[in-house]
């Protein structure tokens, strides 16, 4: 890597030349950057906003899954097995599931050599367990920080190589150039958040081969949210730069806490905690759950939320798990109450006279789960205090304590499945790019719990891989880049001059990004309608245009919150014009989302006509929609494309074995 000092525009600004720049310090940029090393290419850095930012060092779960390949017992299973279950999930491409399924061993063995704790046995079985969507026994954990395990443990592997990490620069621009009649990624450009003062406000330049693009998910366009605050995603500068997204409708949502934002599935919801609602004031007190369950289906709902967490309109008919994320969002959205969930008594309508569960009422799963628990006894806190009581110590760690306190929660977005298009090595339409992890939109509408995990290692490798075996010659000279960069340079320049050019007035971004978060969150998340989405995308379109003349801020150190809010409200405007397509095209309730249809059925006759809803007749599930922003009319393209096939090879050893000496496999 080389330094230089250019000038463009009478600006000077730092140009760090390099082979590859990966962006983001999660468990998918650092396996990226520690897998290149590996691989011979050594002439790379990591560029982040803040090594202790983002979503895999910040979040999980009860005990947060890692799925793979079977690892333990009798059960048949196989890559191709596996690829199924991926598939059949719909909505998703079949070579990326062989893909996911074929690298997860390799990724997951790397992962326990390392250091992260996956239980194993005294035999050397990883011991597997049934998630979302798996019909195996494939998941397993390193229990609720499974994430910031892996992260922390491929940070130290990335230590220990001496890899560059420049901490403390946000990106804000994609660098490109055409050539040949396709769009090739050139460099980046950053703020260096310790020199927004500086007469360049911090501008700093990245002449590289590749980018590697591991900057997570899209958290920030939400208000109820799950993803850590710390993570907005920046995948708007990506489509602002003219990179294709995939499956932008199918994200995740689920009940999670509020104060600190924790998913609340697994053992939390097992031991059949009790939910409640308040007004404004506190007052008003309602076990609101108690009018739309009988006692046994209560006590079986919340239990099955455990390990159903994810929202699914399949499940809310006849007491299902999913009617309680119905009546959460009643009452915290339609009625405007507040939700909560308290683990220090039983839900009363279960209880017998002395207040103990009556488990005579539950099914014959709900009551087996918890007897092989040794759980049939006490308050909720109890039961969790004995199945897992790092659950406990969780919340504790975070100042709250569950002995004394209660649970705020509403339905959260925590998840994209679809993301920045990216084919079988990771590569984007945009040539030299690489979306990896939740950036890229690698799932379909219903993936197995624990999947994203994976394909953090699986996407990052196989980037590497490809980088390796192509794309290794050194970035452009010095004065070619700048030539090349000199307009995107100074258009995004004269942007941040903008803003800057407002200091001292009362900054207005934080207020004009909640009401941003607030948007997506009452019309694209789990509950949508046409008229609301189109409403919405108007005043995202809106917002687009007159944002540089309308942002208002005080100091310059918000310069690059100018940024974030922008490429907030950018990544917001092409997922609602995607959900916007899919309705359009007749697509229902499916996934993790519900779609108003006045002509379906109501949940419950006493809900409100927002919940009226049809599902999904499954006819878009064997497509997926690729979509285009431009950003010179800021119109978004879209495109069905045909899911493609899970591959069928003859796999004859001796002939992969001679493509491989050849060096042919990675093409």
């Amino acid at each position: 890597m080389k330094k230089n000092t250019i000038q463009i525009g009478g600006i000077n600004v730092d140009v760090y030349s390099l082979n590859t720049a990966v962006v983001g310090t999660g468990c998918a940029g650092f396996n990226a950057a520690d897998s290149l090393h590996d691989l011979g290419q050594h002439d790379i850095a990591i560029v982040t906003e803040g090594v202790a930012m983002g979503t895999s060092r910040n979040t999980g779960s009860d005990k947060q899954t890692y799925y793979k390949l079977t690892l333990s017992g009798n059960a048949p299973d196989s890559v191709g097995e596996m690829a199924k279950t991926y598939f059949a999930g719909g909505a998703m491409h079949g070579d990326i599931a062989l893909i996911e399924a074929a690298l997860s061993v390799q990724c997951f063995s790397k992962l326990a050599r390392i250091g992260v704790p996956f239980p194993h046995n005294k035999y050397g079985e990883y011991i597997g367990y049934k998630t979302d969507h798996d019909p195996r026994q494939r998941a397993t954990s390193a229990g609720p920080l499974t994430s910031k395990f892996m992260t922390e443990k491929l940070e130290k592997q990335v230590a220990a190589k001496k890899i560059k990490i420049f901490d403390g620069f946000l990106v804000i621009a994609l660098l490109t150039q055409e050539s040949g009649g396709e769009k090739h990624a050139i460099g980046l450009l950053a703020i260096d958040l310790n020199k927004t003062d500086a007469p360049n406000m911090g501008f700093t330049l990245f002449n590289c081969t590749n980018v590697i693009w591991a900057v997570g998910g899209p958290g920030g366009m939400y208000y109820d949210s799950v993803y850590p605050e710390c993570q907005c995603g920046t995948s708007g500068v990506a489509y602002e730069a003219g990179a294709r997204g995939v499956n932008l409708t199918e994200s995740q949502y689920g009940i999670a806490s509020v104060n600190f934002r924790w998913n609340i599935s697994g053992t939390y919801q097992q031991v059949i905690p009790c939910y409640y609602s308040a007004d404004a004031n506190g007052r008003n007190v309602s076990e609101f759950l108690g009018g739309f369950f009988s006692p046994g289906q209560l006590m079986d709902a919340t239990f099955l939320k455990g390990y159903q967490w994810p929202f699914d309109p399949r499940k809310i008919e006849n007491g299902g798990s999913s009617l309680i994320d119905i009546l959460v969002y009643n009452e915290t959205v339609i009625r405007g109450r507040h939700a909560w969930m308290t683990f220090r008594h039983n839900p009363t309508l279960c209880c017998k006279s002395d207040g103990e569960l009556d488990f005579s009422l539950c099914s014959e799963e709900t009551r087996s789960y918890l007897e092989k628990s040794e759980a049939l006894f006490g308050k909720p806190i109890d039961r969790l205090a004995h199945m897992n009581p790092q659950a406990i110590q969780l919340y504790k760690d975070h100042g709250i304590d569950l002995y004394m306190e209660d649970l705020e929660i509403a339905v959260c977005a925590q998840h994209n499945n679809g993301g920045l298009l990216g084919n079988i090595w990771s590569e984007s339409n945009i040539q030299h790019f690489f979306p990896v992890g939740e950036a890229n939109g690698t799932f379909g509408v219903y993936r197995p719990g624990g999947s994203a995990l994976n394909s953090t290692q699986v996407t990052s490798l196989r980037a590497a891989q490809f980088i390796a075996a192509n794309y290794t010659w050194k970035p452009k000279i010095v004065r070619g880049f700048t030539w090349a960069v000199q307009k995107q340079f100074m258009e995004t320049f004269a942007l941040a001059h903008s803003f800057a050019a407002s200091r001292g007035a009362e900054s207005n971004l934080a207020d004009r990004c909640m009401a941003m978060r607030q948007r997506m969150t009452d019309c694209g998340a789990h509950i949508r309608s046409l008229d609301k989405i189109e409403r919405a995308i108007r005043e995202c379109l809106a917002e687009i245009k007159s944002f540089a003349s309308e942002t208002k801020i005080s100091r310059s150190i918000e310069i690059p919150f100018a940024f974030s809010v922008r490429y907030i409200l950018i990544s917001q405007y092409v997922h609602l014009c995607a959900i916007r397509e899919y309705i359009r095209k007749g697509g229902g309730s499916r996934g993790s989302y519900l779609v108003q249809d006045k002509n379906g059925k109501l949940p419950f006759p006493t809900l409100t006509e927002d919940f009226r809803f049809s599902l999904d007749d499954g006819k878009l599930l064997d497509s997926v929609c690729e979509i285009a922003l431009d950003a010179d009319s800021m119109e978004c393209r879209c495109a069905w494309k045909p899911v493609r096939p899970i591959p069928v090879e003859e796999n004859w050893f001796e002939n992969v074995w001679t493509e491989y000496r050849k060096g042919n496999i990675a093409n």
